[in-house]
């Protein structure tokens, strides 16, 4: 570390920076010298101010030294680089001679940071070229020499950072995160003036996806793309194969103000590189009479040819340049040489010159003088240290010994007197200052004409003593107490202290103090048990303490306290007597402290102590204890203030002490209760004691009060509770009823005696436990059987114990339920009654008629009845009588359920009565008669043969398929059926016949050819016949044709020619099937189907192919098991000529769908089958897809969908009023879609009933029926 040097203080308090030359003559290295004032705490604490100058070599490749900013972030102290928030000064002193420039600038330093500190931080000069000049710069940290508003002020202050304005020094700069983008950074350098220099910066780019950006600064805001020019240029190059950026900076022909700190930035997307690198540009040695200071430090203007230069004052304001004054030449350096620091600013601004940075830096450059002393060959020490007594003598040594001298003291001129003694030995003057003391410590100073030099003299003092310490003391109260000690000097001050605390000695103080010589007294007259502890005594050289210890006087108890029990109410006496008499005490019941009241009475009396209180309460019991004041013992004694139980049911206010409470609920009933001691409690129900430990039924005890607790409330806690109290006063007992009122029981089932069509009567009894509450009435419900949800049925309360319920559904199961009801709730619901069905009887069958009458029997039939009902129908009940009498008798015993029933055993010739009768679950219906009477006589009807309309025709089937036809027919009595074949009977072996009453079946189970012919059906009733003709035909495959011949072949073209089959089949030749097969592979191949000729014309043969030809037969079983093969085959050579066709485009038969032949509005009659037919043309073949009322209709078997050759057809089966509706036929292809619409009305279809209720003849009616019947067998 360098050495602290010395500080004189001056006449005007300036101090000033001494500097001695070197061994060799030469002038000194510039130094830094640093003066810290310390914080007003470090004064308070005693602290010497920190001083240090520290000395630093300017080495050769450096920045210049910078001026230091007014509001610098921080600086390096000693060695640490901790930031002190002191004021800062900065000197800059040129010396030269005799003569100092002082440059001083106070201000305000924030708190440090990183970036700030190592732009701030000044750099050494060249040491070779400035080996004949001193540079000093001193900063110094007074507390006292600016006003504390002033420090802040940014016009009483220097902005001369390098780079960046005052207002950017507080603001903090964000370093953004670094990554390694730069491969190659820009190094600092040293460049002459005038001289050139390029910055180089490479960024790698394998990585990065395009050109980084890169930004190029002077300090910390200068942006240095706006300045490129003639000075500066920026230049950037990309190497393809090593994929490298570079990034130059060129500067050209640099000046003294281009040196600084630059910075290069490089920002890709999210990452960011920074590097700092330092400019210094030297300039030769000039002497500053050749420098034309007004016009060196100008700023240059813009657009001229300096634009472009890297001098940053031109972003600070713009001024207008001002017009040249011709005025006579001023040698301003002589003029800042003799001018203050503080008006440096001031003398610049008059004379025009705007770069006050250069002006500082060549100010500093300048050689300075060093100021010797005219007057003083030797002055004052810094300081002179005397002991308290002694003697000191104060030295000067004169130049001149015929100057004047005077002498002061902190500024007061001193006389020569015997303390002050003034000598005189040739040029020396000397001051002598005898028996210094505590006053001579002070500031002394010595003028010698206008010169001064000053010093501090400091007097040491002696400690004083102690020779004789205090001694411990131990004594009792009331006496008195006195402390001494001695020291070894008299007058000496002393300090008492009690327990580490200074004791009080003022007027109306318990301790006294007093001094006689050498010996020191602290006096306590009437000592107390408070004045114990350590007392001590305190002079300058040393401590002596003791302990003093007061205890009390002996306690004697002549009589002591006594336990006592008192009745409630009545008078409380406590007694005792203790010595010393004169000693109070107090009064403590159960550890609080009694004051005396109107109630209470404390009597002190000499050695006597009473307590007394006039009425006694319960609060009175307890530990009564007196404690004398003073004394760790006391007097204790128990009192007992004991009452009679009682209970005090009043306070409950139930009439008739009866508590009622709802079932299900939490009792708690509490009595108050009093009594001193506390009585036993003991509840009781009967002879059954109620426990505390219950877990539903508990009695509780505590405090004042007794309680019943029932968690659950049931009707079994109704009765009487017995509440019985004992003490050692007395007993007492109370008695509680306690109600336990509950909803009802749910009644009995109840009863469904009656049951109707939607209705039912149902009875029910009270239930067997009211709830302890009137009934005041019920609630019905019902449910079905199958639910689980119950209705109300009524909402207002029936009284009755009867009940309708009424609309139900008929046929289906039903419950019912009742609740019972009080003016506590509603019960739980009764069991639900016995399932029911509501039923009714069905209405009378309809449309009764007679249907056969023969001599001994009447067969009659009916329909349905219209309205059965849920309960079903289970059969019907037959009924007759004879004409003229009214006995009905039941003809069938058991019920029938067939609409048809045959009346026997009835005498021919008579006439009877027929009526029939619905039977279900609920009863018989009305009966439904035939309006006349019947005559028993048998009527004869010739007979008829209902052929079917298939069979009308020729009837034709497959060989081998089964043959089963039905033939009905009529005719009364039973008609005789006989079968021929061709004129000949049937042989029962080959076909099945079996008759009925009213028709006739064959069945063949395999047919076969023989099986075909003509079947003759005949009918016989007495002399009636009625005959009908059957046409069966059974066909089967026919047999190939009997001969294929090639007739010609020609060119491609083969003609053959073949013969019909000997077998047809037994049905039509529909057509022929026509193959070829070539000789070499006799691979078959159809050539045309379904040709109805016999000859064909065979094309498009391949030449020098050799082909052989087939032919098949075809009716409408199909085609013949075997084909007809050519015997001989047909080559097919090449003749003449080929001539070549032209290509031709195939033209494009696509095409969407588009209906030809639209769907028409159809009437269907019911029971009759019904089609729908359009046509539609589309390539490719279409989807078709049909709708009705917008549903397609899918696998529904009462529909059949064709599509042929574009005609659509949908086939309805047996249409009935539910078919109507809108058909839709929608035809779709990957070109596009089409439908077309119709409306299907289906009529007629007339029921039995509806024939009946037109009026139509029954035989009619009958034969209409059996007609549609033998239709649908039919279809």
């Amino acid at each position: 570390m360098p050495e602290p040097t010395k500080k004189d203080e001056m006449p005007n308090g300036q101090p000033e920076e001494s500097v001695a030359p070197d061994s060799n003559g030469a002038l000194p290295l510039p130094e830094i010298s640093l003066e810290v004032s310390p914080p007003p705490e470090a004064v308070a604490e005693g602290k010497e101010p920190v001083e240090t100058d520290v000395k630093k070599p300017e080495p050769t490749e450096h920045e210049p030294l910078q001026a230091v900013m007014a509001q610098e972030q921080s600086r390096t102290v000693n060695g640490s680089n901790q930031p002190q928030p002191i004021g800062v000064g900065v000197k800059e002193q040129a010396e030269s001679g005799n003569s100092t420039v002082k440059e001083e600038v106070p201000c305000s330093q924030p708190p440090p940071d990183d970036d700030d500190t190592a732009a701030t931080t000044p750099s050494p000069t060249p040491q070779a070229e400035e080996a004949n000049s001193i540079k000093k710069l001193s900063i110094d940290l007074p507390n006292d020499s600016v006003p504390v508003p002033a420090m802040g002020r940014k016009d009483s202050v220097w902005s001369l950072g390098e780079g960046q304005g005052p207002e950017d020094l507080d603001k903090p700069i964000d370093t953004p995160p670094l990554s390694t983008l730069l491969i190659e950074r820009p190094q600092s350098a040293t460049i002459p003036v005038g001289g050139d220099i390029t910055f180089v910066a490479k960024v790698e780019a394998k990585d990065l996806l395009r050109k980084p950006t890169i930004k190029w600064f002077k300090g910390k805001w200068m942006d240095l793309a706006s300045k490129t020019g003639k000075h500066l240029q920026l230049k950037e190059t990309f190497d393809r194969f090593t994929k490298i950026h570079t990034f130059e900076m060129h500067i050209i022909k640099a000046k003294d103000n281009y040196s600084g700190n630059y910075r290069c930035e490089v920002n890709y997307k999210d990452k960011f590189d920074s590097c700092s690198f330092d400019l210094e540009v030297k300039e030769a040695e000039q002497g500053s009479q050749n420098i034309d200071i007004r016009s060196a430090f100008k700023r240059s203007s813009e657009g001229q040819e300096d634009a472009g230069e890297l001098d940053f004052s031109g972003l600070l304001k713009h001024r207008e340049p001002k017009q040249q004054d011709e005025t006579p030449e001023i040698d301003v350096w002589e003029i800042l040489k003799n001018a203050r620091p503080d008006q440096y600013e001031k003398i610049a601004f008059m004379y025009g010159i705007t770069d006050l940075r250069g002006l500082l830096r060549r100010m500093k450059k300048i050689p300075k003088e060093e100021k010797k002393s005219e007057a003083f060959a030797k002055k004052l020490e810094p300081a002179y240290q005397v002991d308290k007594g002694g003697k000191i003598r104060l030295v000067v040594d004169l130049a001149d010994p015929t100057v004047e001298l005077k002498w002061y003291k902190n500024g007061q001129e001193i006389r020569p007197s015997p303390k002050y003694i003034f000598e005189h030995k040739g040029t020396q003057r000397i001051m002598v200052i005898n028996n210094c003391s505590v006053n001579d410590d002070a500031a002394y100073s010595v003028a010698a004409g206008d010169e001064k030099c000053t010093t501090e003299l400091f007097v040491k003092e002696l400690p004083i003593k102690i020779i004789k310490g205090i001694e411990p003391v131990k004594t009792t109260v009331n006496e008195r107490i006195e402390l001494e000690c001695e020291v070894s000097e008299e007058g000496a001050q002393v300090k008492w202290m009690k327990n580490g605390v200074e004791v009080p000695t003022g007027v109306r103080s318990r301790y006294r103090v007093k001094c006689e010589g050498t010996k020191h007294f602290l006096v306590i007259d009437d000592a107390s048990r408070e004045d114990t502890g350590t007392y001590s005594v305190m002079a300058s050289g040393g401590t002596s303490e003791a302990h003093v210890q007061v205890d009390l006087k002996p306690l004697k108890v002549y009589q002591d306290l006594q336990d006592m029990t008192v009745m409630l109410g009545q008078p409380i006496k406590l007694h005792c007597e203790i010595y010393p008499g004169n000693v109070p005490g107090r009064w403590y019941r159960n550890g609080q402290l009694i004051q005396p009241s109107d109630r209470v009475n404390i009597i002190h009396r000499n050695k006597v102590h009473r307590l007394e209180i006039a009425t006694s309460s319960l609060h009175d019991a307890g530990d009564y204890t007196f404690v004398p004041e003073g004394y760790s013992q006391s007097l204790s004694a128990k009192l007992h203030i004991i009452d009679p139980p009682r209970v005090h049911l009043d306070s409950l206010n139930f009439p008739d002490n009866t508590v009622t409470i709802v079932a299900g609920t939490k009792l708690r009933l509490e009595i108050p209760i009093s009594g001193e001691p506390a009585p036993r409690v003991v509840w009781m129900k009967g002879e059954r004691v109620i426990l505390e430990s219950g877990h539903r039924v508990r009695a509780e005890t505590y405090g004042d009060q007794t309680s019943l607790t029932i968690e659950v409330t049931e009707r079994e806690d109704t009765g009487n509770y017995k509440i019985v109290l004992q003490n050692e006063a007395g007993e007492d007992t109370a008695s509680v009823k306690i109600k336990v009122v509950d909803i009802p029981d749910p009644p009995e089932a109840p009863l469904v005696p009656v049951v109707g069509g939607d209705w039912c009567s149902m009875t029910w009894e009270p239930p067997k436990y009211d709830g302890s509450s009137p009934i005041l009435g019920y609630f019905i419900e019902r449910k079905k059987k199958q639910s689980s949800r119950w209705m109300r049925l009524n909402f207002d309360l029936i009284k009755e114990t009867s009940f309708e319920p009424k609309k139900m559904i008929e046929g289906v199961p039903y419950e019912v339920r009742v609740f019972a009801v009080n003016t506590i709730g509603v019960s739980k619901p009764s069991e639900p009654s016995k399932a029911f069905v509501p039923l009714a009887v069905t209405s009378e069958p309809t449309m009764l008629v007679v249907d056969d009458v023969t001599d001994n029997t009447v067969t009659v039939k009916w329909r349905p009845p219209e309205t059965i009902g849920a309960a079903g129908l289970d059969g019907y009940l037959v009924e007759y009588s004879i004409e003229g009498t009214n006995d009905w008798v039941v003809s069938n015993k058991e019920l029938t359920e067939k609409t048809k029933y045959t009346i026997t055993g009835l005498t021919p010739g008579s006439k009877i009565l027929v009526r029939v009768r619905a039977i279900n679950a609920a009863g018989a219906s009305a009966p439904r008669n035939i309006q006349h009477s019947i005559l028993v006589k048998e009527v004869i009807e010739p007979p008829k043969i209902r052929v079917p309309r298939h069979l009308k025709q020729t009837y034709t089937r497959r060989v081998g398929e089964a043959v089963n036809l039905v033939v009905p027919f009529m005719g009364k009595p039973r008609p005789k059926v006989t079968w021929l074949k061709e004129g000949k009977p049937i042989e029962p072996t080959h076909v099945s016949i079996r008759n009925t009453d009213c028709d006739s079946i064959i069945f063949i189970r395999k047919a076969e050819r023989s099986h075909s012919g003509k079947y003759e059906m005949t009918v016989q009733v007495e002399n009636h016949v009625d005959t009908a003709i059957i046409d069966i035909q059974i066909v089967d495959l026919p047999g190939p044709p009997q001969c294929v011949t090639i007739e010609d072949v020609w060119g491609g073209n083969v003609a053959l020619v073949w013969t019909l089959p000997k077998d047809n089949g037994n049905a039509p030749i529909t057509g022929y099937t026509i193959q070829k097969a070539d000789k070499k592979t006799m691979e078959w191949y159809t050539c045309i189907e379904h040709y109805h000729r016999t000859c064909i014309t065979i094309t498009e043969l391949v030449v020098g192919n050799e082909y052989f030809f087939r032919v098949f037969a075809e009716n409408m079983c199909g085609l013949s098991e075997t084909a007809t093969q050519t015997k001989k085959s047909a080559l097919i050579v090449k003749e003449g000529l080929q001539i070549k066709t032209q290509d031709y485009n195939d033209h494009d038969f696509k095409e969407a769908p588009k209906f030809t032949q639209p769907l028409i509005n159809t009437f269907a009659i019911a029971g009759y089958n019904a089609t729908l037919n359009c046509s539609v043309r589309a390539n490719p073949r279409p989807k078709v897809i049909w709708m009705k009322n917008k549903i397609a209709i899918i696998d529904d078997p009462r529909y059949r969908m064709f599509s042929n050759q574009g005609v659509c057809t949908l086939e309805i089966r047996k249409p009935s009023p539910y078919d109507g509706g809108m058909y839709t036929c929608k035809a779709i292809n990957d070109l596009g879609e089409a439908q077309v619409d119709c409306k299907l009305e289906v009529k007629g279809g007339f029921t039995f009933f509806e024939l009946m209720q037109r009026g139509v003849p029954l035989h009619l009616i009958d034969k209409y029926m059996n007609e549609t019947k033998i239709v649908e067998q039919e279809k």
